[in-house]
């Protein structure tokens, strides 16, 4: 009888699934919405071990853009629905900006500034601390900002790259320039988690028949991304 009971115990203790950790567990939403520009909306998802999900919906494309007759002058944004990761140090500041603001319940918008509008920007954290969300188009708060700073750059990154994979299969000449961009947006922050496009990028950086100049840049931006995007 007695080993049976134990039995009962240890078969009840294995069907127990164990709990989620923090880390898993915990997570930080950015919405971003703007008509004006390109996507016109897109949400970022980061759980505190780096995992995450990104979602963008495009502005209907200009009527001359869509009229164009010559297939290089024009790239067709398109919707994305993709799995990123997202590395420390940038994980780290952003959990604890979300920390140190009691989980973005805080009046964020700088209401009484005349601001132009840039985005609504909405900022949402759940996890087994706290939860909470804000929206703003700009703050008095510089960490908000700059927060949003950079998962903005986060989305650059990721919509660079499906330019980029568009641009190598349709039109090559124009590889040196968006990498040539894509390289400066990356030296002065607006451009951030390389690591996130290194398929693009490799795939670039290993067709010959691709510019060699193309190539070497896509080659640096490779290296410059950490050693995920190697």
């Amino acid at each position: 009888m007695m080993l049976s009971a134990l039995a009962l115990l240890a078969f009840a203790s294995w069907q127990t699934p164990a709990p989620a950790s923090p880390a898993a567990s915990a997570s930080i939403t950015f919405q971003f919405d703007n008509p004006q520009l390109q996507p016109a909306s897109y949400s970022i998802e980061i759980r505190e071990d780096g995992t995450g999900r990104y979602k963008s919906t495009p502005a209907p494309p200009a009527t001359e853009a869509a009229t164009s007759s010559d297939p290089d002058e024009v790239i067709t944004p398109q919707p994305q629905d993709r799995e990123i990761h997202i590395e420390d140090p940038l994980r780290s500041q952003l959990f604890a900006a979300a920390r140190s603001h009691h989980f973005f319940v805080v009046a964020c918008e700088a209401t009484k500034l005349h601001v132009a509008f840039t985005g609504k920007k909405s900022l949402t954290y759940s996890g087994p601390d706290g939860h909470g969300s804000c929206t703003y188009n700009y703050s008095r708060d510089p960490e908000l900002n700059r927060v949003a700073d950079q998962l903005v750059a986060v989305a650059f990154t990721l919509e660079e790259g499906q330019r980029l994979a568009i641009e190598h299969q349709h039109s090559r000449l124009a590889l040196d320039a968006e990498l040539e961009s894509l390289e400066d947006s990356a030296k002065d922050g607006r451009a951030l988690e390389i690591q996130n496009i290194a398929p693009q990028l490799k795939s670039i950086a290993n067709d010959e028949e691709v510019l060699l100049r193309a190539r070497k840049r896509a080659a640096v931006l490779l290296a410059s991304g950490g050693p995920s995007t190697r």
